[in-house]
């Protein structure tokens, strides 16, 4: 879905550039989101680290909604 947004609002100049810089943020955030997943079970155990990445995106939600209620 988002690859397909990125292509049909990019201009046809910029198609090339923009899917390439995409797929690097999508590439580099999964294996980020890797090594942070690994380093907190490593640190605190499997079950707290679950539940501290979930607690922390619950809060970043709420934070958001505050901070940008329209």
């Amino acid at each position: 879905m988002r690859t397909s947004l990125v292509q049909l609002q990019t201009p046809d100049d910029m198609r090339g550039r923009a899917g390439a810089i995409n797929s690097l943020f999508i590439g580099t955030s999964n294996q980020l989101g890797e090594f942070e997943s690994g380093m907190m079970a490593g640190l605190f155990g499997t079950v707290p680290a679950v539940l501290i990445g979930g607690l922390g995106t619950i809060i970043v939600a709420l934070l958001w909604m505050r901070l940008f209620p329209a």
